[in-house]
């Protein structure tokens, strides 16, 4: 079963130069900690070099599934969005009808979040019940602490 997530441009720019990082650096400065700690005299006692290749599982552990979200992602094309509802990549304006309070968040992949840009994930309680809505439906969004209702205001991109 694939996951598929969905990127922006720079969202996605940003995973395979991570991914680059990771194999070309990360890979050399692992090694070079092997060789070090194997230096270190017998291998069977030796406590760095064990730490060091556990290390090296990680790294590559992490690379591996790096490899598979990159495989899996998709850049979404921009001028395809519907703004008539909510997407991914969209900018919704909400409204609280409790407080009044207005606030905005853009929908992004669960990689791209980043609640201080507001930014949400479309995985997010708050994302999922926001999408598909249109402008003027209210949105009823199950939280930890009750169900939480937010009026669609706007919808936009970036």
């Amino acid at each position: 079963m694939s996951n598929v997530s969905y990127y922006t441009k720079e969202g996605y720019k940003k995973l395979k130069e991570e991914l680059h990082t990771l194999k070309t650096k990360g890979r050399s400065d692992m090694a070079k900690q092997i060789a070090e700690a194997r230096d270190k005299g017998d291998l069977s006692e030796n406590a760095e070099y064990d730490a060091a290749k556990d290390a090296q599982g990680l790294l590559e552990l992490k690379i591996s599934k790096l490899e598979t979200v990159v495989a899996n992602a998709r850049v979404i094309d921009e001028d395809k969005i519907d703004t008539s509802k909510v997407s991914i990549l969209s900018t919704v304006k909400i409204k609280n009808p409790m407080n009044k309070k207005m606030m905005s968040y853009t929908l992004v992949s669960e990689e791209e979040a980043d609640l201080k840009k507001n930014k949400i994930s479309v995985k997010s309680p708050i994302g999922k019940g926001l999408l598909g809505k249109k402008v003027g439906e209210v949105a009823e969004i199950k939280a930890p602490r009750g169900t939480l209702k937010f009026e669609i205001v706007d919808i936009s991109l970036g």
